[in-house]
């Protein structure tokens, strides 16, 4: 495996570099997934029938909450990968681990979200409104999930073998996937909450 040190760690082999293009790949076919729940939500918006509508039980207090904490997230995983390519594991994991923190305490409200909405009537089955809210936020927060499971295991990682061609290349990525869930989620800010409350 031939190394090129004057590249970052994470780009420094070839297989990392191909690794880290065949994320983006994957990214692209996120975002199609993603536009798809959009397009339903939008479609779907005003089909209220005997249930809430936006208005009725969004709350810009949660919300603002819950953005707070995901673009907090977003900012410490940066200063992770920063901290990384100065060779600081100390400060990276100590970055990643706030980051993981922010997005469990995101998926506590978020939870916290969904039931009050099903105590209010507001659930999956109530209309055609509510189904692609439920999918769509549903689908978000199973990929945050998934990202605080994925980094707990790139945190072993790096705690136990240090910083290798390997262990940057992944935590590089995982924070292109965090970067992504950070993206997608303010288009739900803007677009689903936000226009909703108007």
């Amino acid at each position: 495996m031939k190394i090129d040190n004057s590249l970052p760690l994470e780009y420094s082999t070839e297989e990392n570099r191909l690794k880290i293009l065949g994320f983006w790949i994957f990214l692209g076919a996120e975002i199609a997934l993603f536009s798809t729940l959009f397009t339903v939500y939008f479609v779907l918006v005003n089909g209220v029938g005997n249930g809430p509508s936006p208005k009725d039980i969004y709350e810009l207090k949660m919300v603002l909450i819950q953005t707070f904490l995901l673009l907090t997230s977003s900012f410490t995983i940066g200063l992770g990968i920063h901290a990384m390519r100065l060779g600081l594991k100390k400060a990276m994991m100590t970055f990643f681990i706030i980051t993981l923190v922010l997005g469990l305490g995101f998926l506590v409200f978020e939870i916290e979200e969904f039931i009050t909405y099903v105590h209010e009537g507001a659930t999956i089955q109530t209309s055609g409104f509510l189904s692609s809210l439920f999918t769509l936020l549903g689908t978000h927060g199973l990929h945050v999930t998934f990202g605080l499971f994925w980094g707990t295991a790139i945190l072993m990682q790096v705690k136990k073998q240090g910083f290798t061609p390997e262990t940057t290349n992944k935590s590089f990525i995982f924070s292109l996937y965090w970067h992504f869930l950070d993206v997608v989620w303010i288009f739900i800010f803007s677009f689903v909450y936000l226009k909703g409350l108007m």
